[in-house]
């Protein structure tokens, strides 16, 4: 079984998708039991998808739009419902891991992304709402993240670093990270409960970055620069994703973190996200079978599963030429594509499009509330 292959090279298979269906059906618990599944993550979106278009959840919100409840308060029943009975499908996972996996993923309203007195109130909220040891709650890697990362980790709340993309950026996450931990200590909090993982995503730096390329093409009339400029398309995620390892693998290495790990404190693994291929000229599992690697996790929408369940390739990639990683990533920039500037457009567009499929759910739940009550 391919799940289990990448299980063995180090790597945690996680689902990128929840449903009330796929929960309540048994589903889940099947693919936990028989298919490998180590976790679970969801986003605004996802849950955008699932309860717009989800008959299963016509009930309960029926009945909270009876009770007066307005849409928000609705959106956070159904899902603190979702993620509190997903959580309980993983609790043998988390327990017969140690910790390490069976863990799924909640993120507060995205609205909340730079606002970090909002966050620091809200997350632990919800992490204490759900109740569950082995929640995760997101927070976006924005400057008030890494800020609200520190300060939660060492209150000794579960967190999913979201919407990483920069090696920079993450080098901030690893360290705000690492003093977190180091502030639970000091507080005298049981480092071995506490969890995080750093989630860096992939396809959409190819997709940017082609564009740029695209445009460069365009106004090149000189053949050579013209082959160097094709040779670039579809280079930048994997070879971001391979620096971004190297700085891991660095990171929790190095002394201050061991002398951490010994009294019980655990990596934060990279997890892998935005891993479905956006270009149907590329293989339809690059993002999976080149991101394969010791310590980290790789979260799968349905089809990718699915598609590395039937044909993909489990053996080791995230340390294949590490140098030419650099190497792409230095070649993008002497063509004039800034990565840096890249990986924060990509940032800030994806807490906006998170945010706006909060808002396009909160107007569903709305629509439907006024249906139930009765109201224009």
């Amino acid at each position: 079984m391919r799940m289990a292959q990448l299980l063995s090279l180090g790597q945690s298979p996680w689902l990128d998708m929840i449903e009330r269906g796929h929960t309540r059906s048994g589903e889940l618990r099947r693919m936990i039991e028989e298919e490998g599944l180590r976790g679970m993550t969801s986003n605004p979106s996802i849950f955008d998808k699932s309860i717009s278009q989800g008959e299963e959840y016509e009930v309960d919100i029926q009945r909270l739009a009876a009770e007066g409840k307005n849409a928000f308060d609705i959106y956070e029943v159904l899902t603190v419902t979702d993620i509190q009975e997903a959580t309980a499908a993983f609790k043998p996972v988390y327990e017969q891991s140690g910790g390490v996996d069976g863990y799924v993923s909640l993120e507060p309203p995205s609205q909340y992304s730079y606002d970090l007195e909002k966050t620091l109130s809200e997350v632990p909220r919800l992490f204490q709402l759900v109740g569950a040891p082995n929640l995760m709650m997101k927070v976006p890697g924005t400057p008030e993240g890494v800020v609200a990362l520190r300060w939660l980790i060492s209150h000794g709340i579960n967190i999913n670093v979201t919407l990483l993309f920069s090696p920079h950026n993450y080098a901030m996450i690893a360290q705000a990270y690492i003093d977190g931990l180091r502030g639970l200590a000091e507080h005298g909090g049981d480092l071995s409960r506490v969890a995080s993982v750093a989630s860096v995503f992939v396809s959409r730096i190819d997709t940017a970055v082609d564009k740029h390329l695209e445009e460069l093409l365009a106004a090149e009339s000189d053949p050579s620069s013209k082959r160097e400029l094709e040779g670039l398309r579809g280079q930048a995620a994997l070879a971001n994703s391979r620096v971004i390892y190297q700085i891991y693998q660095q990171r929790f290495a190095a002394a201050d973190f061991k002398t951490l790990e010994d009294i019980g404190a655990r990596p934060q693994r990279v997890l892998w996200g935005s891993t479905s291929t956006k270009n149907p000229e590329y293989n339809d599992l690059k993002y999976i079978d080149g991101l394969i690697g010791t310590g980290t996790v790789n979260t799968l929408p349905p089809d990718t599963w699915q598609a590395f369940s039937d044909h993909g390739t489990a053996q080791p990639a995230l340390t294949l030429d590490a140098s030419g990683a650099r190497a792409v990533l230095d070649r993008l920039e002497a063509v004039g594509i800034n990565m840096e500037e890249v990986h924060s457009t990509l940032q800030r567009d994806g807490v906006a499009s998170f945010a706006a499929s909060l808002d396009s759910l909160l107007y569903t739940l709305e629509e439907r509330r006024k249906v139930f009550q009765g109201t224009p």
